[in-house]
């Protein structure tokens, strides 16, 4: 009897994926998904660091100027990530189903766009403002892990952006990714690029 070599390899997997309702809560027709709400956290966390670090830093950035600063870098991660996304990744699909270019709570976010965006819309907001740039991006860089770390929980969430196949212990077999086992590359992301990386960016700061 012929064995099935993707066949076997789904067999092996140790960690079946959570069944995850991608809508988080909803009222009515309005619905706040999963992946919205990592953003939401990452810029709440964002906020609540910067606001923090700018007085040890002892960097003049009033409330009014913070909560405008935040609004210009969530544009930039948006508008950034989405268009870095739609123009590098998958173009030909947006061209036929232009629409779904705004149909951001399915997925699909550049991390370079979004980087890109974010640095532009920092830009804006201290020529605009007269603050000096190196000091509020300094305050915004040692952020940054907190939108990548829970960025990247959504992605679990929606189930995009795994790995390889593999037969390790921990893989997954994930709704798109076909019957192949695959490491949950987001899971490893988040913890890299969100908790260890703030851990550096963290006792970084705390040198004189």
């Amino acid at each position: 009897m012929a064995i099935d070599p993707v066949s076997l390899l789904a067999d092996l997997a140790r960690l079946p994926y959570p069944d995850i309702d991608p809508v988080f809560f909803r009222i009515g027709p309005l619905a706040l998904r999963w992946y919205g709400l990592m953003y939401l956290l990452g810029l709440a966390g964002a906020y609540w660091l910067i606001k923090s670090r700018a007085a040890t830093k002892h960097v003049s950035l009033p409330p009014q100027q913070l909560s405008d600063l935040i609004v210009y870098a969530a544009f930039g991660v948006f508008l950034g990530g989405r268009l870095g996304y739609v123009l590098f990744y998958n173009l030909p699909f947006y061209l036929d189903h232009p629409l779904k270019v705004f149909a951001v709570w399915e997925g699909g976010m550049s991390f370079h766009g979004g980087l890109i965006g974010t640095c532009i819309a920092i830009w804006i907001f201290c020529k605009t403002r007269e603050f000096p740039v190196l000091p509020i991006a300094d305050l915004a860089a040692g952020a940054a892990p907190i939108g990548l770390g829970f960025g990247r929980m959504g992605n679990f969430i929606n189930g995009e952006l795994f790995g390889r196949s593999t037969d390790v212990e921990w893989c997954m077999v994930f709704p798109h990714g076909g019957p192949e086992c695959r490491h949950p590359s987001q899971l490893y992301e988040a913890g890299l690029e969100g908790v260890a990386l703030f851990v550096i960016l963290t006792i970084l700061n705390r040198r004189p």
